[in-house]
């Protein structure tokens, strides 16, 4: 089989985004401190992200190396747990940042831990089912008129998929507007108590609600173009179109350990001492917090 360039930029896409989340989890593990529930969450955030990368490049492996059928239904099924179980972690996160501002005051009980829990174990359980469709007979293998753009998942299927991500999507915008107007009601407050507003308040809330916007937007952009096209494409379409936006899909998974843990002051402190060996005292970092965007 001819080398599709577009395979080797999906595979390309996998090790970055495998290299850049395994990072992030070995650092969570090795970082005792880094228990709470917002790094459990990121945590699993990059451990989907971290799935997604090695099934892009199992998929590569297995289409140019061994060629199955059982094992192309496999690295699909994975895939779509894998990328699943992250925009279920990008939903989660979006939740626990909404609950830590709009329950600031009992956002650390035993409750919210529960919650968190219970979150992460629904999503995970609901993307392992998705997952599992395609294994268990949901594919169009033995009837190629029923395929979808994505081969080998039925239109059903990956109508099924597009239906959950503009969902989530929708939910998560309506909790972003939600954070915005507490973020921006608080900064009124502030600004009652103190009679004005000061230009640090103005300038921490436009950034806290710009952060948002780019959240959000980097989100959309990755995968809106991916979840209409799947509604709207015909199979008989050329599969550049199918490439071309399920590359930009898969730069989320890249782009996450940038906004959800790299930037995270804690989590840099922890690179330090996992690298270094070594952490000097005198250079001071702030830990974040739960709220903070």
């Amino acid at each position: 089989t001819p080398l599709n360039p577009w395979d080797v930029m999906l595979c390309v896409s996998g090790t970055a985004i495998a290299c850049e989340n395994a990072l992030v989890v070995a650092i969570i593990c090795y970082s005792p401190a880094l228990r709470t529930p917002m790094f459990v969450l990121v945590g699993s955030l990059a451990t989907a992200d971290l799935l997604a990368g090695l099934g892009l490049i199992l998929n590569f492996v297995f289409q140019y190396v061994i060629r199955s059928e059982t094992v192309s239904l496999l690295t699909v099924g994975f895939l779509v747990a894998s990328f699943a179980a992250s925009v279920s972690s990008l939903l989660a996160i979006t939740v626990d940042r909404y609950l830590s501002l709009y329950n600031a005051l009992t956002y650390y009980s035993e409750r919210t831990v529960l919650c968190i829990h219970t979150m992460l174990a629904g999503a995970w359980g609901v993307s392992l089912c998705l997952g599992l469709l395609p294994v268990l007979g949901w594919n169009c293998l033995h009837d190629r008129t029923a395929c979808s753009v994505v081969r080998p998942l039925t239109k059903s299927n990956v109508t099924l998929l597009s239906a959950s991500f503009f969902l989530i999507f929708l939910i998560m915008l309506h909790l972003y507007i939600e954070i915005c107007k507490i973020v921006c009601r608080h900064a009124h407050q502030i600004a009652l108590q103190q009679h004005f507003l000061t230009a640090s308040h103005y300038v921490a809330t436009k950034k806290g609600v710009s952060t948002l916007a780019i959240i959000l937007g980097t989100f959309g952009a990755s995968w809106l173009p991916f979840a209409i096209y799947c509604v709207v494409g015909d199979p008989e379409y050329p599969s550049v179109y199918t490439y071309a936006t399920l590359l930009p899909a898969t730069y989320n998974s890249m782009i996450n350990p940038i906004i959800y843990a790299y930037r995270n002051q804690e989590i840099q402190r922890s690179m330090w001492v996992l690298f270094c060996g070594c952490f000097q005292a005198k250079v001071s970092f702030r830990s974040r917090s739960p709220s903070d965007v």
